[in-house]
């Protein structure tokens, strides 16, 4: 199972520097911004499991990123970070949607419980939301085995790993740029390379590939997963 990814976004070096230690010995993944702007582009393609959002941010303020970040995500967990006796911070961030806040000064050890329970929540939320099975497909995440109407479906680990990408995304219009970042990581490959996977994906998992119930395109920018298979052509 992948680490799961930290989003720090706050501009003060010295609370970076520590956090990003001390967060990465605990296992978590981390991933830093300095300023709005740039937290919420990385928010966009990297889709961490969990946001630290600092509220004075040059660029776009905290308040402001967690307003944007509500309109278009309202299930990730957003830790604020307010000054001590910013009372009016914490209400607003709250009321925009924030999960928890925390003061500074804070213990590492306080810190760490905040993150522990909203990543707990969210995977209790998540599980309530999967998409285990679409049509006659059925996945499973932990063993990587897909079936067809019971039926072992053979596949490689980036094909399955494009599947559940779809499968944690659905009906969220996904582009070939998040598939690479996504499934692909640094190593290069072409966005044809991506039309060919899903061409792939299709011929194991559509009852007609030529005319796609689940896996959709969506012309000029990438694919729709639809696990009702209501819309398809």
């Amino acid at each position: 199972m992948a680490n799961e990814r930290v989003l720090l976004i706050e501009d003060d070096p010295s609370i970076v520097a520590g956090l990003e230690l001390n967060l990465s010995l605990e296992g978590y993944e981390v991933v830093t911004a300095t300023d709005g702007e740039t937290g919420l582009a990385i928010i966009e393609k990297q889709q961490p499991d969990l946001v630290l959002l600092d509220i004075m941010l040059p660029k776009v303020n905290g308040l402001e990123v967690l307003r944007r970040l509500r309109q278009r995500d309202q299930d990730l967990p957003v830790l604020v970070l307010t000054a001590r006796g910013e009372e009016a911070d914490k209400v607003l961030g709250l009321g925009l949607g924030a999960d928890d806040y925390i003061s500074k000064p804070f213990s590492l050890s306080e810190l760490r419980a905040r993150i522990n329970a909203a990543l707990r929540r969210q995977r209790v939320s998540a599980a309530g939301k999967a998409v285990p099975a679409f049509g006659d497909v059925e996945v499973d995440f932990d063993r990587h085995i897909v079936t067809r109407a019971g039926t072992p479906v053979q596949m490689t680990a980036r094909e399955f790993g494009v599947l559940a990408y779809f499968l944690r995304n659905p009906e969220r219009v996904i582009t070939r740029e998040m598939l690479l970042e996504a499934v692909w990581k640094l190593e290069f490959v072409s966005k044809r390379t991506i039309d060919n996977f899903i061409v792939r994906l299709r011929s194991k998992l559509e009852p007609d590939p030529d005319h796609p119930r689940y896996i959709l395109t969506v012309r000029g920018v990438g694919y729709r997963f639809d696990p009702s298979g209501a819309n398809g052509s």
